[in-house]
């Protein structure tokens, strides 16, 4: 018995996925250079800035409401006498035949611009703008994979498992930063995500504890981002910044590692403000939108970008590449001009939401003799 659905859960889970594409839209600054184009920010050169990235770089709350989805999935799985293969297909049928297309896509048109413009060195450049949100979803099929022996061993160890984890991850940073072994640092990728993957098997647990140890959860992870971010060695950035020699997300750090405690205090200290808004139908019916069209609109929203950002360019209006007055002047266009030319590709692709059909599903749509055959 699973419980009736969270709709809090679903919010967090699209709304997190907003986030990223609104923030990609109104905050990338775009150079364009004979290679193609190359993504940056305003906050290396904007004083202060970073600050906003402690409550905007949302994929800690993506994949900590993940963590408890995927358990839940999993229990109620075996609950019905399901096994492994149902899980996965449960899980990723919806994640795996959008992102599937959305890269099918940048390969097809990879191919038409070398066909037109054989000599173009900015063709591979531009795929690789296009498809960068594929990048997380790799990360949250290992998740979704990984899922019956993590929450095993969390069952069986908790929350042992989270402090070893979150050992690991300091460690990774110890040889990566003191001893100068770079390449350690990609365990990290791993090791990070899995960590606040494992955070949402407590999802229930945790909103069972009072107001004072939620908040006491938060403020944890905000002082162990503050005193991370002033060792001199993490940027206070939980983006990347050109300027900057390291990233804190290329790989991750334990900094998002913290960041992730931060936010997830804060969500669960949201949670009666949120769960009260969402018994209003207006907030029921907008969160049932966004939930249904969220990843939709996540795969395409780069190619909306880059649609709205060549037709400014075509009709002669400048696209600043610094971040001086004129650039943040045409900030509210980029909100609106990018989301509009999006819609096209939400509407050609929206029907793919659900997940690619089974071979199964195909062969029950065709005439009986065609069955047969």
């Amino acid at each position: 018995m699973t419980g009736p659905r969270d709709r809090y859960v679903d919010a967090l889970r699209a709304a997190s996925l907003f986030v990223v594409v609104m923030w990609h839209w109104v905050f990338s600054v775009l150079v364009w250079t004979p290679t193609g184009p190359h993504l940056s920010n305003p906050i290396g050169t904007t004083h202060g800035l970073w600050l906003l990235t402690w409550v905007f770089q949302v994929m800690p709350v993506f994949f900590f409401v993940g963590g408890f989805v995927n358990d839940l999935t999993w229990r109620s799985t075996t609950a019905a006498g399901l096994g492994y293969r149902e899980f996965v297909n449960r899980r990723l049928r919806r994640l795996v035949g959008p992102a599937a297309l959305a890269l099918l896509a940048g390969l097809l048109l990879r191919s038409v611009l070398l066909l037109v413009v054989p000599e173009a060195r900015w063709v591979g450049t531009s795929i690789i703008a296009l498809l960068s949100p594929l990048w997380f979803l790799g990360v949250y099929v290992g998740l979704v994979v990984l899922t019956p022996v993590t929450a095993r061993l969390h069952e069986r160890f908790s929350p042992i498992d989270l402090v070893l984890l979150a050992a690991l991850v300091s460690g990774v940073d110890l040889i990566r930063f003191h001893f100068g072994i770079g390449w350690i640092a990609w365990a990290n990728f791993v090791l990070v995500w899995v960590f606040v993957h494992q955070l949402g098997y407590d999802y229930r647990k945790l909103l069972t504890l009072n107001g004072n140890a939620q908040a006491a959860l938060a403020l944890g992870g905000f002082f162990a981002l503050v005193l991370l971010t002033n060792f001199g060695v993490y940027p206070r950035s939980m983006v990347g910044v050109p300027q900057e020699s390291i990233s804190n997300m290329g790989p991750p750090t334990a900094c998002i590692a913290a960041l992730g405690v931060f936010q997830v205090g804060l969500v669960l200290l949201l949670h009666p403000v949120g769960t009260r808004l969402l018994d209003r139908r207006r907030a029921s019916l907008l969160v049932g939108w966004m939930t249904a069209n969220a990843m939709t609109i996540f795969l395409w929203h780069t190619w909306g970008y880059a649609v709205a950002w060549s037709l400014l360019r075509a009709i002669g209006v400048p696209v600043p590449s610094t971040t001086d007055a004129p650039w943040w002047f045409e900030r509210p266009l980029f909100l609106v001009l990018p989301a509009l030319c999006t819609i096209p590709f939400w509407w050609v692709f929206r029907r793919f939401d659900k997940g690619l059909p089974t071979v199964a599903a195909l062969l029950q749509g065709l005439p009986p003799v065609a069955r047969r055959s």
